[in-house]
């Protein structure tokens, strides 16, 4: 029964390891395209999908102000089955 348990854990490591992974590949992604696209975005809230690897996830992307206007804080949550973030990260784009 103990083998059983670690094997079912190994396992559900694998599949979490995968998520992150794709996650973080979809984040980074999303993040490089709005650099290369050298558009400064407006404030707000948007969605987009992304698959990598069979494995299909939401994201979500935050743009918010700083103390300078000339830069945007950027926000890219990746998100599970549940709507919970299994990765979130953040840069800081300049006016073009």
């Amino acid at each position: 029964a103990a083998g059983l348990k670690a094997a079912g854990a190994l396992t559900n490591n694998a599949q979490r390891l995968a998520n992150v992974t794709v996650a973080q590949w979809c984040a980074e992604n999303q993040l490089v395209n709005m650099k290369l696209l050298r558009v400064f975005p407006g404030f707000g809230d948007s969605r987009f999908s992304c698959e990598q690897i069979g494995i299909a996830l939401e994201g979500k992307v935050s743009v918010r102000p700083t103390p300078n206007p000339n830069f945007r804080r950027i926000d890219v949550q990746m998100l599970d089955d549940g709507g919970l973030p299994v990765v979130t990260l953040t840069t800081i784009l300049p006016r073009y």
